[in-house]
């Protein structure tokens, strides 16, 4: 059996979720579900008991210190330094230039939840079994709800071994009439950015298809540096690498894809409404997090998020309130997708 290798992406710019997530503090490393920070618990999912190597860590510069800190130590495990930011598809270039050609590496970014980490094990293990056949999988999010945030994936024949299907499709974002018809149709599942592949195939499946990616993150790699568990990959070299994410570079592009049902409870914490629905509610699904105190009167559907200042709030629905030091945010569920363009979030 090969080595299943996590490849963990880590970075983003903190606006989704302001005023609590920061450019110099972003929510993979805040601790918004439970007492686990986002990336300790995508660090967690993938333990050296459950047949998973030590983790590959792919960062940029401003966040290599909480990484560090967090990732703790980890024996074997392994840190790459972006240079810039150059999307997904050389990011992971990178990991796949520093591993075995037969390694299975299975890439997650690091900043969302899964509730059932069973069910992520099990998708992981089939995923990696269609890897080692020359698979490039990912993994279908079971959709839930007519979402028009996220990628769609649609189911087409069954691979009969490790329950996989081809991936027939992969579709952009769709507005609310097409996320709806999805739904019912019920072969389309969410694309939530989680891949398995073994490294050798899908090098061939960049050459192919983005050869200026493949080759000039191969040589920033080659004229790369180590420095203990952190590589640094040659700064000049990268910074000509073409931005582009591992969809549109590899993912529809190729013949070999394939997708494995997830159904795990999952969500990318895009916003602070998904964030509330992750968090436990009480009867009037109202959630509190932080340290302040907080007093709620005939409310239903409210988040509170204090760090400190008493937070009263009387007969809201379906709001959303943040206080974080001198900031304050207030929006409604329908305003979440906002809160990145506020001009607090913009001009950090």
């Amino acid at each position: 059996m090969s080595i299943i290798v996590p490849v963990i992406l880590c970075g983003g710019s903190g606006t989704r979720l302001w005023p609590r997530s920061r450019a110099a503090m972003p929510k993979p490393f805040l601790p918004l579900v439970g007492d686990s920070t986002l990336f300790e618990a995508a660090l967690a999912r993938c333990p050296g008991a459950g047949g998973f190597a030590a983790p590959v860590v792919v960062t940029g510069h401003k966040h290599l210190a909480h990484v560090e800190a967090q990732l703790g130590a980890v024996e074997g495990a392994q840190v790459i330094v972006e240079p810039s930011a150059r999307n997904t598809a050389a990011a992971i270039a990178l990991a796949a230039c520093r591993l075995p050609e037969d390694a299975v590496m299975l890439v997650c970014p690091s900043d969302h939840h899964i509730g059932n980490t069973e069910a992520f094990a099990v998708a992981a293990a089939a995923a990696a079994k269609l890897a080692q056949q020359g698979w490039l999988v990912s993994f279908g999010i079971e959709a839930t709800r007519p979402e028009t945030g996220f990628g769609y994936l649609k189911r087409g024949d069954a691979i009969p071994e490790h329950g996989g299907f081809r991936t027939a499709q992969f579709v952009e974002k769709p507005d609310l009439e097409r996320a709806k018809a999805f739904l019912a149709e019920g072969i389309y599942a969410w694309n939530g950015g989680i891949f398995a592949f073994r490294v050798k195939d899908f090098l061939a499946e960049l050459t192919a298809h983005r050869p200026d990616v493949a080759a000039s993150v191969a040589d920033a790699v080659a004229k790369g540096a180590e420095d203990g568990q952190r590589f640094h990959p040659d700064a000049a070299t990268f910074a000509e690498v073409p931005g582009v994410s591992v969809d549109y570079a590899v993912m529809e592009n190729t013949t070999r894809a394939a997708m494995v049902p997830a159904d795990m409870d999952w969500s990318d914490i895009g916003n602070w409404q998904a964030l509330h629905e992750a968090l436990e509610t009480d009867a009037d699904g109202n959630s509190v997090r932080g340290s302040g105190t907080v007093e709620m009167v005939d409310c239903r559907g409210v988040l509170v998020d204090s760090d400190g200042p008493r937070v009263s709030v009387i007969g809201l629905e379906d709001v959303i309130v943040v206080v974080d030091g001198d900031d304050i945010m207030i929006t409604t569920v329908a305003g979440v997708q906002k809160v990145g363009t506020l001009a607090g979030a913009v001009n950090q």
